[in-house]
């Protein structure tokens, strides 16, 4: 599995066009069905909302399945040009809702249009990234004399340690991408003259790194 940017939490910004209030929420979705249940989730808390437009990217690149609504904005208007800015940006698994509190001043079609992409860009300019990679989680064991050069091992090839034990030895869980694994396990042989070895425990496919 190839690894493309997601959004790494939920965030939300307010803007204001022509008396209107707009909020865009974007977040993490990694199914249709998790999209769904975030966009109705803000539509709930927003219920007294003029319109609540919703727009999603599931998956990434040839394998997405996109989606967006007007909710009862001119059919075209909302959540098409919410869409395209959502494509623009690279990201994957991705649901968004952008949610109007009409003020009184109509905005026209050309209006409306330029202010669903733009509260959509304004959420993702503030949106935390974070990139869904596959992973393996090791555990390597190690005498306490090696321990530091181990950690230092770990950081080199780009790891993260999860967690240590300390008992009669040291043993050390670390999270790696798949793609630097190996050479991960090549430099432990070398660096220990082949006396430890990581164990792979878990094998994650949707791994969340933040970036």
């Amino acid at each position: 599995m190839d690894s493309y940017p997601i959004p790494a939490k939920e965030t939300r910004v307010e803007m204001m066009v022509g008396n209107s209030r707009f909020i865009a929420t974007a977040a993490p979705a990694f199914t249709v069905e998790e999209a769904k249940a975030f966009v109705a989730r803000v539509k709930a808390e927003f219920a007294d909302a003029t319109h609540n437009v919703p727009a999603y990217l599931v998956g990434h690149g040839a394998t997405v399945t996109a989606h967006c609504g007007d909710d009862g904005e001119p059919s075209g208007t909302a959540g098409r040009p919410a869409l395209a800015v959502l494509q623009g940006s690279g990201l994957g698994d991705v649901a968004a809702v952008v949610t109007r509190y009409f003020g009184g001043t109509k905005l026209g079609t050309g209006g409306l249009v330029r202010a669903y992409g733009d509260a959509m860009r304004e959420v993702l300019a503030v949106l935390p990234r974070a990139t869904k990679v596959p992973t393996h989680v090791v555990q390597v064991v190690t005498p306490y004399g090696g321990f530091e050069r181990l950690r230092r091992l770990v950081a080199a090839h780009g790891g993260e340690i999860l967690d240590e034990g300390f008992q009669a030895e040291v043993t050390v869980r670390a999270r790696f991408a798949v793609d630097r694994f190996l050479a991960f396990e090549k430099a432990l042989q070398e660096a220990f003259n082949g006396t430890l070895s990581a164990e792979i425990v878990v094998r994650d496919e949707i791994a969340i790194v933040p970036v």
